[in-house]
């Protein structure tokens, strides 16, 4: 989500905490925890009068996380979308399949193309589309919310990646515009939208929130923080949000798809959700690295609860390519080698992931098993760093790690420690707060950072041309290569999708062989659900899943 942003933190004894969403960035928080820190359900309750009273009929309550905005068109990180998925839509959005369907749109349409090699889709919205309140949704709406989304005043961060296709949009986003060109309301019920060229992974596109439609009067009345109390499109509302305590979301029975099984949707916003879990007071809880050898052992009660799936998401170290010494391909080189991976995932992590070879994760349109990355191999390791321009005479390295634990924790340590022993080199590691970190990471304040990616939508293009394309807002790590560049370019235009997966995969080799990130792992969701809860399967990336699960009880 991206920064949907996910991910993972490397943080204390639970492991892995995939923020989300997701993501992008806590996907599912609540993996795990330090037994020996942990309070209590009950010392929760008292301590941070969190009693959430008898449950509602049809109630679900699960761990979540803090979001940082409930702004569609402001959202980079995964904690947020998981809810702002939940309150908004836009015209189309994923089905549990992960296949792209209408949202308040009445059908997906067709590509028109037009003569000046421009191409554009008309949408016509549903007669039953409306705002929580009752107001029906309308063409001039999906205007109005783009162009916000687009204006600079607003501050979208990604605007520019996920709207650069549509005609005009660019200039909007630059402030040479009032308006987008390539919008066009048709009629109160239809609204036609033209992109430069073909792009078969436009849709796609088009499922990130910043494609949201907003309440107008809301969203300039209180531009700020209408979001707090947001009127939104969402098959829910939001009822209550008591910062680090709890966030409700209540069913909108008038929801234009199908109406959500559940009443309300309780997230859980701190606490340690495996107790919580086991006293029945949650119905799902993440299992931590802590846990899962009980989890996973068949004689455990928790063993009958136990789902595993996949996460497209990718966890990695990014080095700061303008900054000494990583601005050197050989020092990067050096320290991808170093590091065994393979050894982090199973002594460490307990196989709660799985060790990421390439970029993209299996899966996902456009993997292809093998694809290269960086084998530990120490004797290499060190070879490069000293043929590297800097020789053995590296100056001060500063690790920033988001996250505010008493360590780092066990990965973060791990790696540290096999550089020093690999290399012979000493990393001093900084961590920041993860809403401060975010504002640093857009200034490029870092030197190197560990962070994670989950997918926005499941296509190859979404992790090669969204983070490592030049002039991507996502390129965190500086990183331009006009090889690189040329074939994500093409890629872009390329109708045929296995001839523009082939371009991804010849980028990806570039782009592993430059390395200006050391991808980890790709994660996995490990969960306990209730038997009780039907309709649920954790995605592998952050969709509105809520209507789907039903309380069987």
């Amino acid at each position: 989500m991206s920064r949907n942003r996910v991910v993972w933190f490397f943080v204390g004894l639970a492991g892995i905490v995939v923020v989300a969403v997701g993501s992008l960035s806590i996907l599912f928080i609540a993996l795990g925890g330090d037994e020996d820190d942990a309070e209590t359900p009950s010392e929760q309750l008292e301590d941070g009068d969190q009693d959430l009273g008898e449950r509602q009929s049809g109630e679900l309550r699960l761990p979540g996380p803090n979001p940082i905005t409930l702004d569609p068109h402001l959202v980079t990180d995964a904690s947020s979308s998981r809810y702002i998925v939940e309150l908004f839509g836009g015209l189309v959005g994923f089905n549990q399949d992960l296949e792209v369907i209408p949202d308040l749109a009445e059908e997906l349409p067709e590509p028109e193309e037009n003569a000046d090699g421009t191409v554009s889709y008309t949408f016509r919205l549903r007669t039953n589309a409306a705002f929580h309140d009752g107001r029906p949704v309308t063409a001039e709406d999906v205007k109005y919310s783009l162009e916000r989304a687009a204006d600079p005043a607003t501050g979208s961060t990604v605007a520019s990646i996920y709207m650069r296709d549509l005609v005009g949009a660019l200039d909007k986003i630059r402030g040479r515009a009032d308006e987008i060109a390539g919008v066009e309301v048709v009629d109160d019920r239809t609204v036609r939208l033209t992109i430069e060229e073909p792009r078969t992974y436009f849709l796609q596109l088009m499922t990130y929130p910043v494609w949201y439609v907003v309440d107008r009067n809301e969203a300039e009345t209180s531009p700020r923080d209408f979001w707090r109390q947001p009127n939104g499109t969402g098959p829910f509302t939001l009822e209550q949000w008591d910062l680090n305590q709890s966030l409700v979301l209540e069913a909108n029975a008038e929801h234009h798809l199908d109406p959500p099984f559940i009443s309300r949707a309780t997230f859980i916003l701190a606490g340690n959700f495996l107790t919580m879990y086991e006293n029945d007071e949650i119905d799902l809880a993440g299992v931590g690295v802590q846990d899962i050898d009980r989890a996973r052992d068949s004689a455990d009660p928790l063993n009958a609860d136990l789902v595993e799936t996949t996460s497209f998401d990718l966890s990695y170290i990014a080095f700061n390519s303008e900054e000494p010494p990583f601005d050197d391909p050989l020092v990067r080189r050096a320290f991808g080698l170093a590091i065994d991976k393979g050894a982090i995932v199973e002594v460490v992590l307990r196989d709660l992931a799985v060790v990421a070879t390439g970029l993209i994760p299996p899966g996902v349109p456009g993997y292809e098993e093998g694809s290269g990355g960086t084998a530990y191999d120490p004797a290499a390791a060190l070879e490069a760093l000293e043929q590297s321009s800097y020789g053995t005479n590296l100056p001060r390295i500063v690790w920033t790690s988001p996250g505010q634990g008493a360590t780092a924790g066990p990965v973060v340590e791990a790696i540290v420690e096999m550089w020093r022993q690999n290399l012979g080199v000493e990393v001093e590691i900084e961590q920041v707060e993860f809403a401060t970190f975010l504002q640093d990471l857009n200034r490029s304040d870092f030197q190197m950072f560990d962070l994670g990616w989950i997918a926005d939508y499941p296509d190859a293009q979404n992790f090669i041309d969204v983070l490592f394309h030049t002039d991507s807002a996502q390129n965190d790590w500086n990183y331009s290569s006009s090889e690189v560049d040329t074939l994500i370019e093409e890629a872009r235009a390329e109708v045929d999708d296995d001839r523009r997966y082939e371009l991804y995969g010849e980028a990806e080799a570039l782009i592993v062989e430059d390395l200006p990130i050391i991808p980890l792992f790709h994660g996995k969701n490990v969960e306990v659900v209730k038997p009780y809860i039907a309709g649920y399967e954790p995605p592998a990336f952050e969709i509105p899943f809520l209507r789907f699960i039903r309380v069987e009880n």
